[in-house]
């Protein structure tokens, strides 16, 4: 369990991220795992995405809130921070030049953005979001029933290891 927690990561004062204050994220740990033939850069998993978006709003509508709508722009913000943990094993809130959820969804035209899950090396969604879900505070991002919409991103690492990102938002 400790171990899955440590492969999480989240932003629990969203006012450090609104301020623009930044930090350098974590470095990954390698994992090893087979590579497909040929990847020499990592890859979109889309089919791991949407099965994100599904088991998120299971787990959403089991507690009693609407199911969340698939927002395109957080979905650019959240493919955006796992094709930049992938290709850079750098894994956390903080993206490329410093950027931050809030500044990555407002790059892809989306203001009203509320958090951010990340994690790297679930090799499956149940992994992940049984993860998330025994983290209290990614619980409370996956079970804020004021959010409204979302995106997920998955991009797995030359490695084989997957990265995974959903963005939450107000409208």
């Amino acid at each position: 369990m400790l171990d899955s927690l440590c492969r999480l990561a989240l932003v629990a004062a969203v006012p450090v991220a609104l301020f623009g204050l930044t930090g350098v994220p974590a470095h990954a740990q390698v994992m090893e795992t087979a590579t497909g033939p040929g990847l020499t850069a990592p890859r979109t998993a889309p089919t791991l995405g949407e099965q994100v978006i599904k088991q998120t709003n299971k787990k959403r509508v089991r507690a009693g809130c609407d199911p969340l709508v698939v927002d395109e722009e957080l979905t650019v913000a959240a493919v955006r921070q796992s094709h930049y943990m992938a290709a850079t094993g750098d894994f956390g809130h903080f993206g490329w030049r410093g950027s931050t959820f809030v500044s990555r969804s407002r790059a892809a035209g989306y203001r009203p953005v509320a958090a951010e899950n990340v994690a790297y090396g679930f090799s499956s969604t149940a992994e992940v979001i049984a993860a998330w879900m025994h983290s209290p505070p990614h619980r409370r991002n996956i079970l804020n029933c004021d959010v409204q919409s979302f995106g997920a991103g998955v991009q797995q690492a030359v490695n084989g290891t997957y990265y995974w990102t959903q963005v939450f938002g107000w409208r």
